[in-house]
């Protein structure tokens, strides 16, 4: 049961009824301005359905057009984020986002709004939680925001899933196609299947999707088998997707949506552990005579169900929207022979985060509008509600072990957010959060683990408690929308984060848990912007700096070989750009830059790679010379960052040098019939021989794993 409770003030306050939309049948303009004004629309910045242009933050939509554009190259999520999010770190090539982070801090990953970080026990697998093929439309906000609770240190990526053709009562799609190195072909085929089928018939609308993918073995630049660790050599991937809705009438409706989510690597390979300070990589190799896999096949699988029920008008000018959610995670990871207790005969070990959450949102929004005798106008928007959640994580051994204990966070949470819309130019936002947090930790022990005979950490008994973290978080943001040439903003929002409690319990060295620096982060965020509208040229520019006292880094022991976490306030600061440029009606071109720096501020020492990337230039050229063909080309630039020094002849955790590397893919689709498309796609054209930025700035062990060399993909699709 929750302990708490709290009083929440409800605005009710009456007003015009809001008109009904037209839904007579739009020609082929009006259609393409209704396709516009979605991509206008966005709804995590405040839970409701607002336009972009009344959100004093930086925001990044990414549409199911470039969702499309990206799958026909890879239908890896982490890619197609890093090419089209300034702010966004360069991805991994692995399966793990760990150094993925969103403007120099980790995000809450979200789907429809439900959750998926498991931030009381980060594993780092968060983005990869569902197919690409399943999702409308991504939005991201940037830095720090407790409008969804604990684990958006550094903004929200929230998934918004697919919905029904209301105009059929069936169609759907289908899609066949194959991915294979062109340095090496070798065992390096895989294939994918999707298909789905939509509707709407009567009250009812449904979308049912399904995708299965097998992967080759990935390989790199000189034609090597891509290293084990959270590799992608072999994986398959699956995804079973439905929604199912129903209208009561125009104003209240219900839907259901499930979603299962696997990634499993299944290789009869080992990894040839290399040496980030001697240059040579880490790679895989078939396993040698007398040896075997150790392990059981790495990577997520995920389980998501919710419940939302709307009514536009359950009091005047007031809609409701109730979410009961839940999500299952299993996360396995890597075995590990660190993780080893020769006295107790483990020769090593593999770790499996389990978290489950159950939750439930109540969210209130009423408007009301006022009119002047000067002619003058404000719309007034009061959101509010209640949010709960119950969080359940641990990260045990599969071999029976529990490395960290299982931590039971029940969260109670009030807001409210104001936005004032003056004339329809000038936007005030202002938001308050109350937070009351309960985690509860029973009596443990941590693990005695061993790097080596010499290398041990010492077990520790531990007293469990329940601990309360109590926080009211605010924000406030500016946004003057008169001048197309220059529509400036400014912002300032606070975020609540208890996130990674379970690395600072594993690694206790106390008796106690109070005793422990669990205590919550608050996180200041302050943002600068403006965009500019010209007669074909979009442009952004943003400025932020972030603050919080208790950011979470590590400090290796050479005592017991182990990484120790280590709490000391951070500042982290940057500025990104984005300028999006349509030529004609057949040429565009979207390019972007962002820059992240941050700081240790108590030892004035510089952030890691596993939370500062560098600098990130991006360039997305589109060409439709007519409805049949489509031809794209994304090229990735990632900048040098060399902020350390060697520590006694080498480069230690996640201090190691970035140099520059760039990346070219291209992509293109033919319509060769009414309802066929042919596409092919191709990741790293030009074969350029790098590592990605996680595989230079990580030190340790197997992590440097060098990206893929050329990748080409290709199939056929089928829509009805």
């Amino acid at each position: 049961m929750l302990k708490t409770s709290f009083t929440l003030l409800a605005f009710i306050i009456s007003g015009q009824a809001l008109s009904q939309e037209n839904k007579s049948e739009p020609n082929q303009t009006q259609q393409k301005s209704k396709e516009q004004d979605i991509e206008r629309i966005i709804v995590t910045g405040s839970r409701i359905a607002e336009n972009i242009d009344e959100v004093p933050a930086s925001i990044t939509i990414i549409t199911q057009k470039q969702i499309a554009a990206q799958l026909k190259v890879s239908s890896e999520i982490q890619s197609l984020l890093a090419n089209l999010v300034p702010g966004m770190a360069p991805s991994t090539g692995s399966s793990s986002n760990s150094g993925q982070t969103l403007r120099g801090r980790s995000p809450l990953v979200m789907i429809d709004g439900v959750p998926q970080s498991t931030p009381l026990r980060n594993g780092s697998l968060g983005i990869r939680t569902l197919d690409a093929s399943v999702i409308e439309r991504i939005e991201v906000i940037k830095g720090a925001t407790s409008i969804y609770g604990n684990g958006a240190a550094g903004g929200i990526i929230n998934y918004i899933t697919k919905k029904a053709n209301s105009d059929k009562a069936l169609s759907g799609h289908a899609s066949i196609s194959s991915r294979f190195s062109a340095v090496e072909t070798e065992d390096s085929i895989g294939q994918r299947y999707e298909a789905g089928i939509n509707g709407e018939i009567n009250n009812f609308d449904y979308v049912l999707n399904a995708s299965y993918e097998e992967n080759g073995l990935q390989r790199d630049a000189d034609g090597d088998i891509l290293g084990l660790k959270y590799g992608l050599s072999d994986a398959v991937m699956q995804d079973y997707f439905a929604k199912v809705g129903y209208h009561f009438d125009d104003e209240k409706s219900l839907q259901f949506t499930y979603n299962y989510y696997e990634s499993k690597q299944d290789v009869d390979l080992i990894d040839q552990v290399g040496n980030i300070n001697t240059g040579e990589k880490t790679q895989a190799i078939p396993v040698p005579e007398g040896q075997t896999v150790l392990g059981e096949p790495q990577g997520p699988s995920n389980h998501n169900m919710m419940l939302k029920y709307v009514d536009d008008e359950v009091f005047k000018q007031t809609q409701l929207m109730v979410d009961l959610y839940s999500q299952e995670v299993d996360n396995t990871f890597f075995y590990s022979p660190v993780l080893a207790n020769p006295d107790a005969g483990y020769a090593g070990g593999q770790s499996l985060i389990n978290s489950d959450k159950k939750g439930l949102r109540v969210t209130f929004n009423t408007l009301v509008d006022f009119s002047f005798d000067n002619g003058d106008s404000l719309e007034a928007t009061f959101i509010y509600g209640i949010d709960a959640l119950n969080d359940v994580t641990s990260q045990s051994m599969v071999d029976g072990r529990v490395w960290v204990p299982e931590m039971d966070m029940e969260n109670l949470a009030g807001f409210l957010q104001t936005k004032l819309i003056y004339n329809n130019d000038l936007v005030i936002k202002l938001g308050i959060r109350q937070e009351d947090i309960d985690l509860t930790v029973n009596d443990y022990s941590t693990l005695k683990l061993c790097k080596s005979a010499e290398q041990c950490s010492v077990p520790v008994d531990v007293t469990g408690d329940t601990l309360n973290y109590k926080a009211t978080t605010y924000n406030i943001g500016i946004k003057y929308n008169a001048l197309p040439l220059f529509s400036p903003f400014v912002s300032y929002s606070q975020g609540a984060d208890i996130s990674d409690t379970g690395r600072l319990l594993r690694t206790a060295t106390v008796t106690d848990i109070s005793l422990i620096r669990t205590e919550a982060s608050i996180i200041d965020n302050y943002e600068l912007g403006f965009s500019s509208d010209f007669e074909q040229v979009h442009f952004e520019f943003a400025t932020y700096f972030s603050t919080s006292e208790l950011g979470t880094t590590n400090k290796f022991n050479a005592t017991t070989g182990v990484y120790m976490p280590v709490r000391a306030p951070q500042e982290i600061y940057g500025y990104e750009a984005l300028i999006n440029y349509n030529i004609d009606d057949a040429w565009a071109v979207n390019a972007t830059y962002s820059w992240v720096e941050g700081k240790n501020t108590e030892a004035d020492v510089y952030l890691g790679a596993k939370q500062i990337s560098p600098p990130k230039a991006t360039v997305n050229v589109n060409w439709n010379p007519n409805s049949d063909i489509s031809v794209a080309i994304n090229y990735l630039y990632v900048g040098d960052r060399k902020r350390f020094e060697q520590v006694d002849g080498k480069y230690v955790g996640d201090q190691g040098p970035i140099d520059s590397y760039q990346v070219v893919n291209l992509s293109g689709n033919y319509n060769f019939a009414s309802d066929w498309s042919a596409f092919i796609g191709v990741e790293n054209l030009f074969n350029q021989d790098y590592y990605p930025t996680k595989s230079q700035g990580y030190t340790y062990g197997g992590y440097n794993i060098k990206g893929l060399g050329t990748t080409v993909n290709m199939g056929v699709n089928y829509q009805f």
